[in-house]
């Protein structure tokens, strides 16, 4: 199915669906230049970056982040969706127990934050003791797990497809 006729396509802003687009167009030429690179992690951050406008829209048009969360700069996915964070971090802001109590359990928000770290954390970030790159494969592999987190947001938990800021 091409992206743009998935049914949550509208969902998304334009400037999300130009980055998801990006990233297939970056996957598709990638693959026959004559090139080879060490990391192919390029792919991935235009998707990455549209999944998480994503979940910052669907949070808030699910009520589980304020507009304040959503338009400011210190609301971070990273720790609203770690359903190991911490308890004395656990504040309004932390999506990932109000997501298992809508979703009637911990499947979809536990994919959710898989996603996150393996297609957005471990890519994005540089450990010294981690050496986080990705080959072609993997970064299409990356770029299509964003895609079914978020096929399952629409399916799995009853998000309707209406919700809107």
């Amino acid at each position: 199915m091409k992206i743009t006729n998935k049914p949550w396509w509208s969902y998304l802003s334009e400037d999300l669906q130009e980055s998801i687009e990006l990233s297939f167009q970056l996957a598709d030429m990638s693959s026959k230049w004559s090139s080879r690179f060490h990391d192919y992690s390029f792919i991935v951050f235009p998707a990455a970056k549209a999944y998480e406008g994503f979940l910052k829209k669907l949070f808030l048009d699910m009520g589980f982040i304020t507009k304040a969360d959503y338009f400011g700069r210190h609301f971070r996915i990273g720790k609203a969706l770690n359903p190991d964070l911490e308890e004395k971090y656990r504040d309004s802001e932390w999506v990932y127990e109000k997501l298992t109590d809508y979703c009637k359990g911990e499947a979809l928000p536990d994919k959710l934050w898989k996603t996150w770290k393996e297609s957005r954390n471990l890519v994005f970030h540089w450990f010294p003791d981690e050496k986080n790159t990705v080959d072609h494969a993997e970064a299409v592999e990356k770029l299509l797990m964003v895609v079914a987190a978020i096929d399952e947001v629409f399916t799995a938990c009853r998000v309707k497809l209406t919700l809107s800021t």
